[in-house]
């Protein structure tokens, strides 16, 4: 019998609704700070957290272990292509596609 995948709206550590646009999230949406899996909804739960004030650049960088570099770039990658800018597999695709506009 097939089991149901364990990804991001089933993994028991995942905020327990997405932050929409136009809400203020709390610190009950931001995911755990011992996340291990970062896929697309939690990063850019934390990046809505740092934009809203709910928590600062600092304190998110050191309670998910990020640079601020690699923050920036969840925050830039959101901006100009949604939650698919997060995924880490479209990563790669969009430099290439930044790099051959330049």
């Amino acid at each position: 019998m097939n089991q149901p995948k364990n990804d991001s709206s089933t993994a028991p550590d995942s905020p327990q609704k997405p932050i929409r646009p136009g809400n203020t999230p709390t610190l009950d949406d931001l995911p755990p700070a011992n996340t291990k899996r970062w896929v697309s909804r939690r990063k850019a739960a934390v990046v809505a957290g740092v934009r809203k004030g709910v928590i600062s650049l600092e304190e998110a960088c050191r309670r998910y272990g990020l640079t601020e570099d690699e923050f920036n770039s969840w925050a830039e990658n959101l901006k100009s292509y949604g939650l698919a800018g997060l995924k880490t597999t479209r990563i790669q695709h969009y430099r290439n596609r930044l790099q051959a506009a330049e």
